[in-house]
């Protein structure tokens, strides 16, 4: 133990001189963002408000994209938000870092923050029911996505940096390690997760501290703070609805359905009482907006589902009336498979922490992080938990209910590709050095024991058995399959989806930077996209 102790003080003297040195070098701007100036949009919660009126675009689902894309449109464009959940604000289980956590474990059907679902794997796995989405009921690490996923998505790299830019500029802050943080910092150096990158918003392989959308003084900012950079003039948001269905109408164009608005309910009322909302119709151009869809990768393959976009025998066992055949509605669902070590004996009262600093290994395919988490609301745990960053296995969403306030019903099949059952075997021997590190039983007062789990055999049954969410699934409206490099729903006219259910694989650490730059990259897609056919229009019809 002493020998421990003194190679523990030695690397902590020299890491800490490291980081203080490159700490210096951070541009402050990045260590505190900059207050958003502005106001945040009006909000209501009474649809009959909002109930028979027309907007140039309608975001359902004011989540991680959701928000950012809305307040980027208000700039030029009327823009309703519909959000199935309340707001944030004066919500310390959303707030407060002190109570990271304690959303997910006090959930109930209709009305918490965070709504519960079981995957038909049997893991329990939640999503975001409040303004702000998984970005208030999440740990708030900030991390880009790799500059390689940035071009296979073929999206523009300067307009990309300065979207993440906009976003950080606003919300994240650089975090101050807490005495955990940095005990989990040396545990993963000394499992061989290297070099030291201290801290950094790139997605760079080695050992860093993240960003964080929780400020120096424990106050989260979700992205429904990014709509007080809205034009208020512009923007309505309207509050636990729920969309039931997307309506649409002929435009005499027998080979293409348009949109003409939505239908939603309250979201604590009957599901028989409707209301309607509506797209402008421009009358000197036959450029309009559009139904953007962001709630999520479970919640936007639902809407179309539930609008009768999809498989047409899926949609008829639940009589719902078939309107486009798009069969890759629902499909290619992922969840990337989590496997966590507790490294305390029992539970205590701790403070919760969210992770500050990730390790990402083996060609970027391993992230791990620890953290301490609530089990009840005075009871916490200490787990070190790895995900496999591209997995094989895939499957799929449907409906089992026309209830859209339901989940719909969801399998992952983890691990069920022999390559995710082998990643997860040499990630365990990985996540075992982490958490038997001799870092770790220093600060928590043990003897160091380094004895790993002996064979291959023993791995795989042990992530076959314990089997976990990082929360970061995905798919179900994928780019190629269900909407185009622009996020336009392949037949329909005025339909976009814009969220987590369009990527293919998970982005970065986990999506959450990459979605807030999504909502605000596509947004000034759109209003570029107006603007140039706008001139153009004008200048067909100049004599």
């Amino acid at each position: 133990m002493e020998a421990s102790k003194t190679w523990l003080q030695r690397t902590i003297g020299s890491h800490r001189l490291l980081k203080a040195f490159i700490f210096l070098l951070i541009d402050m701007s990045l260590c505190y963002p900059s207050e958003p100036q502005g106001e945040l949009p009006y909000m209501t919660s009474d649809v009959k408000e909002v109930a028979g009126k027309s907007f140039d675009y309608i975001v359902v689902g004011g989540g991680t994209a959701g928000c950012p894309l809305a307040a980027t449109l208000s700039e030029k464009f009327s823009v309703l938000l519909v959000e199935r959940g309340g707001s944030p604000y004066d919500n310390p289980l959303v707030l407060d870092k002190r109570f990271y956590g304690f959303s997910l474990i006090q959930t109930d059907e209709f009305s918490s923050v965070a709504q519960d679902f079981i995957s038909t794997d049997g893991v329990r796995n939640c999503r975001g029911r409040v303004l702000g989405g998984s970005s208030a009921i999440n740990g708030g690490f900030y991390s880009r996505a790799s500059k390689d996923f940035v071009n296979s998505a073929g999206w523009d790299e300067e307009l990309v940096e300065d979207a993440y830019a906009w976003v950080e500029s606003r919300i994240v802050s650089t975090p101050e390690l807490t005495p955990w943080q940095t005990v989990v910092e040396f545990a993963l150096l000394e499992a061989g997760i290297l070099p030291y990158n201290g801290f950094s918003l790139q997605h760079i392989e080695g050992t860093k501290i993240g960003g964080s959308i929780f400020d120096i003084w424990g106050t989260r900012h979700t992205s429904a703070d990014l709509l007080k950079a809205a034009n208020p003039k512009n923007i309505v948001v309207l509050l636990n609805a729920t969309v039931k269905s997307i309506i649409f109408h002929g435009n005499g164009n027998a080979t293409e359905t348009a949109v003409h608005g939505i239908r939603f309910i309250k979201s604590d009322g009957s599901t028989d009482q409707t209301y309607e909302a509506y797209l402008n119709q421009p009358k000197n151009s036959t450029s309009s907006g559009d139904v953007i869809l962001s709630a999520g990768a479970l919640g936007s393959p639902q809407i179309l589902l539930l609008s009768g976009i999809g498989p047409h025998k899926h949609l008829k066992t639940l009589n719902i009336l078939h309107v486009l055949s798009l069969k890759g509605v629902g499909k290619g669902m992922k969840d990337n498979p989590c496997i966590a070590v507790l490294v305390d004996t029992d539970p205590q009262s701790r403070q919760p922490e969210p992770p500050q600093v990730t390790g990402i290994a083996k060609d970027f395919k391993y992230i791990v992080e620890g953290g301490i988490i609530p089990i009840s609301f005075n009871a916490t745990r200490m787990p070190i938990a790895a995900k496999i960053a591209f997995p094989v296995s895939e499957g799929k969403l449907t409906l089992n209910s026309t209830d859209p306030r339901q989940n719909p019903s969801v399998k992952f099949n983890y691990l069920a590709e022999e390559k995710d059952l082998e990643d997860c075997a040499n990630m365990v021997s990985l996540l075992e050095r982490v958490a038997k590190s001799q870092s770790v039983a220093f600060y928590l007062g043990v003897k160091h024991q380094n004895n790993l789990m002996a064979s291959t055999d023993e791995q795989r049954k042990f992530c076959k058995e314990n089997v976990k969410t990082y929360f970061h699934y995905h798919g179900g409206c994928t780019v190629g399959s269900v909407v185009d490099d622009d996020y336009k729903v392949y037949g329909v006219k005025g339909l976009r989806v814009v969220d987590g259910s369009t990527f293919l694989e998970s982005p970065g650490t986990n999506p959450m930077a990459t979605l807030l730059m999504l909502g605000r990259y596509q947004g000034i897609k759109i209003l570029r996209e107006r603007e140039n056919f706008s001139s153009s229009f004008s200048t067909q019809q100049s004599p």
